[in-house]
């Protein structure tokens, strides 16, 4: 029985965001596993093709997928984040991408056989990289900032370049090979360019200053941005093709740097269908593909383009265009490298294969090929590679998942401390300088400034932080700093101090904020002036061991019910911080920490 297209979307939706669980269950590149699942249940199966299912549905939903990822990812440029990385992103851009398209055509004119007038429009198509490809190697490698921005920012101006270029070497081979040359094609494609830079930059002004007037309401804000982007690429794509994505990027760019909050707000939103359309676009794109494509990419030409681009193309493209930059050796090294291919390159390619064989170029019909062997080679080696090279060259933030915590106090410096000691990364943070001292006396890493704060966001690196730990005294800002940073950090990784004792003369305002973001931090009896005061009065921290014999009820025995119990250390080395929402059970073997009476402690009660 052949499956409705309603049950092959559902289908295709299921396994793409199992693709991604499964990803991140066991620590593996999610464009491998989503690019296998693609090629399990479409050519090699059999069970679907949704290029031949989905018929003229097809080409229009792949393009308003990438219009909506690129847009998305264009929202996180901000032009701040270009202090100290913007002469390298905007050489690797320009000139970089020059280079590249050069060298990428001599390769495939010299090396996969193909016509001059081919290799150039796919020499152009194939600098880009994308934010499909890039995004989820950046989460999986935790890369330092400053590779991390550079390949964030590549990926996403680039993806519209790249495409632009592919359409540019087309207008002037057409001008070239017509009997009767028009330059008015030329001006064309540049009028059409620069339109949609326009378009899409006067859309973005539009939305935000409807935002920043308050005429659109909250409910609404999330769908008109994507009707409007929708109307963005339609226009620009109607009026030349391939513009579509560089009119979304500008209407991106704009509307991250207007300062706009509801912009920021409805960022996870995006990012959620960005992540949702990664999933699903390229498990269609893969499961479209034939048997006879996918032995293709196995001649010898094919392999030996894909091998130089990956090789000598990338690596030369970058070293040549960063000299002067700052950029380190094993930042040019890196970045040299990482360069996957993702949809743009996919369907621009599928695009031009049609546009060029119906025009005379028969060499035009192993583009698709050509383009999925450099696809699935760029994903599998740069994806499994990523994190062991970017450590190699000391370029991620390598050590154990950290904490940072918000709130500067006696407590959470000795907390803070414990962390050090068992090798996690932790950093205060405090909007005053005065509560920081302490901090800054034992050494520790601090930052001082808001949360909230858009300065934070872009001066403090949270990449090699996975738990976020509010300890203010203001209960309800810590409160809001779980709600704010939760789809950031995830819901099992926030958490705040309790509010209950603090609130006590008020159970039903205690009752809203410990409903509001964030687990409650070690036990609800357990107040932050509850916590300074047994570390300002001899409670210290100790680390004990669990043993078949020596259980966790053996341990809690042998304690006062005043010991804080602060975090739990598997054999594994993942951290655990107690809570109340906590499940796991300590074992045997695990370390427990706890802020327990020291000497001074029972010296002090004994004097009360």
């Amino acid at each position: 029985m052949v499956p409705s297209l309603l049950f092959e979307l559902m289908l295709i939706c299921i396994l793409g965001v199992a693709s991604q669980w499964v990803a991140w269950r066991f620590r593996m590149p999610a464009i491998v596993v989503m690019a296998a699942t693609g090629l399990m249940i479409g050519p090699i199966f059999g069970f679907i093709n949704p290029e031949q299912d989905f018929g003229n549905l097809y080409s229009p939903l792949i393009s308003v997928a990438v219009a909506i990822i690129l847009f998305e990812g264009s929202l996180n440029l901000s032009f701040q984040e270009l202090r100290g990385v913007g002469r390298p992103i905007f050489r690797i851009s320009t000139v970089g991408a020059f280079i590249a398209w050069v060298l990428g055509s001599l390769t495939a004119h010299y090396i996969a056989g193909l016509s001059w007038a081919v290799a150039f429009v796919i020499g152009g198509l194939f600098v880009v990289t994308g934010p499909t490809v890039i995004m989820p190697l950046l989460r999986q490698a935790k890369l330092k900032a400053r590779p991390a921005k550079i390949l964030k920012w590549e990926g996403i101006i680039v993806d519209p370049i790249g495409a632009l270029l592919a359409v540019f070497a087309f207008e002037i081979i057409t001008f070239m090979t017509a009997s009767n040359p028009e330059a008015s094609q030329i001006i064309f494609f540049f009028a059409g360019s620069l339109f949609a830079i326009f378009l899409g930059w006067i859309l973005g002004r539009g939305l935000g200053w409807m935002f920043e007037m308050g005429h659109v309401p909250e409910f609404l804000k999330s769908p008109m941005v994507v009707v409007v982007v929708l109307f963005c690429f339609t226009i620009a794509d109607v009026i030349m093709h391939e513009t579509g994505l560089l009119s979304v990027t500008a209407m991106g760019i704009t509307l991250a740097n207007m300062g706009i909050r509801s912009v920021s707000d409805m960022r996870h939103f995006k990012e959620n269908i960005s992540v949702l359309l990664i999933s699903t676009i390229f498990v269609m794109l893969t499961a479209s593909l034939d048997v006879a494509t996918i032995t293709q990419i196995f001649n010898p030409h094919i392999i030996g383009y894909v091998l130089l681009m990956m090789f000598a193309v990338r690596p030369l493209s970058i070293f040549l265009s960063t000299i002067g930059t700052g950029l380190s050796l094993n930042e040019k090294v890196l970045i040299g490298w990482i360069a996957p291919r993702g949809i743009v390159a996919l369907t621009v390619s599928g695009y031009f294969a049609g546009v060029l064989t119906d025009a005379g170029y028969e060499d035009a019909s192993i583009l698709t090929a050509l383009t999925f062997a450099l696809v699935i080679f760029t994903v599998i080696a740069h994806g499994f590679s990523i994190g062991w090279l970017s450590k190699k060259l000391n370029l991620s933030n390598k050590g154990n998942p950290g904490a940072l915590i918000v709130g500067s106090n006696p407590f959470t410096v000795q907390l803070a401390k414990s962390l050090k000691e068992a090798n996690y990364p932790s950093i205060l943070v405090d909007s005053s300088w005065e509560n920081l001292s302490l901090a800054r006396k034992e050494g520790l890493e601090s930052y001082h400034g808001s949360m909230l704060s858009e300065q934070t966001e872009h001066h403090l690196d949270t990449i090699p932080y996975e738990y976020l730990l509010t300890l203010t005294h203001d209960k309800s800002y810590n409160s809001l700093l779980c709600t704010t940073f939760l789809p950031e950090y995830g819901r099992t990784n926030v958490f705040k101090v309790s509010p209950y004792t603090t609130f006590k003369d008020n159970g039903y305002s205690a009752g809203i904020v410990s409903q509001v973001g964030g687990r409650i931090l070690f036990d609800k009896k357990f107040s932050l002036e509850d916590l300074i005061d047994k570390a300002e009065n001899g409670f210290t921290v100790r680390q004990t061991t669990l043993t078949d014999k020596f259980t966790f009820e053996n341990y809690k025995q042998t304690k006062d019910p005043e010991t804080v119990y602060l975090f739990l250390i598997k054999p594994s080395g993942q951290l655990k911080f107690f809570s109340e929402e906590m499940r796991t059970i300590p074992a045997s073997g695990d370390k427990i920490v706890s802020l327990t009476k020291g000497k001074e402690a029972e010296k002090h009660s004994g004097q009360s």
